[in-house]
């Protein structure tokens, strides 16, 4: 698996994991930071304890990971991630994938936040299991009710370091 920066070319696959409008998803990717992850290409795959070992070794992404070329956006989007920073909290605005990409992406905002001494916080949807068992597996914990989203109602969860 490979984590880079979302690029507009991602929006229509963004809106499929999110199910959201693809103009909403290109919007996402302009204004937060959005980071996805893509399963690597075959020619360029090694083994997952070194992919592992070099993203926990890299407290920021490199130059090369930030950047898609177009044979990147080629590759099916296993996750998406965005977040912002306000204040003294790390809001995780959205998120959507399969769980061991999620919580690879969840890691984005995590590491952003230690860094800059805040805490995170996410919300997620009552029904989504795969969101809640990614931010708890993350250590968050219940902060409360979260805002309703097309009258749908919401759980925060914050994680304080």
């Amino acid at each position: 698996m490979r984590v880079r920066d979302a690029v507009e070319a991602d929006a229509d696959a963004m809106a499929t994991l999110a199910d959201q409008p693809a103009d909403v998803m290109r919007n996402l990717v302009h204004d937060r930071t959005v980071r996805v992850a893509v399963d690597k290409p075959e020619e360029n795959d090694e083994s997952e304890e070194n992919d592992e070992s070099e993203e926990n070794d890299e407290s920021e992404a490199t130059s090369d990971e930030s950047e898609a070329t177009s044979n990147e956006t080629d590759h099916p989007l296993r996750a998406m991630v965005s977040f912002d920073a306000a204040q003294e909290t790390v809001h995780v605005t959205q998120f959507a994938g399969d769980l061991e990409a999620v919580e690879r992406l969840l890691e984005e905002p995590i590491r952003f936040a230690r860094s800059e001494g805040m805490t995170v916080e996410a919300i997620v949807a009552v029904g989504d299991e795969t969101g809640k068992a990614a931010v708890e597996t993350k250590g968050f914990s219940r902060a409360g009710d979260g805002p309703r989203f097309d009258g749908e109602p919401t759980v925060r969860y914050r994680l304080e370091e």
